[in-house]
């Protein structure tokens, strides 16, 4: 189990990073302040974002499937990914718990 739970706190804090950096450093550059030089230098932020937060679901799924989890709790642990800070205070906790 504590592979399991060192696995989910990486891609957590990695998944809450990247959310970060998409939520207020990509998106306001782009839709906010139009900056194309800017723009081009930070691109790499959502595809980063993109490939990494499906392999956050799926460590997700393998910690609740090993702490025999219900399945609303299971998708709230995988919903907790979508906001920048969710993933991050989901950690804490699964730390909290089960360490």
């Amino acid at each position: 189990m504590k592979s399991v739970i060192l696995r989910f706190r990486i891609m957590a804090i990695v998944s809450g990073i990247m959310s970060l950096l998409l939520w207020f450093v990509y998106m306001p550059v782009k839709y906010i302040f139009h900056d194309e030089s800017l723009h081009s230098k930070i691109i790499w932020i959502p595809m980063v974002h993109g490939y990494l937060y499906p392999i956050y679901i799926l460590t997700a799924i393998h910690f609740a499937t090993k702490a025999r989890w219900p399945i609303m709790k299971m998708l709230g642990l995988m919903l907790a990914g979508t906001l920048p800070v969710a993933s991050l205070l989901a950690e804490r906790r699964v730390v909290r718990r089960y360490s």
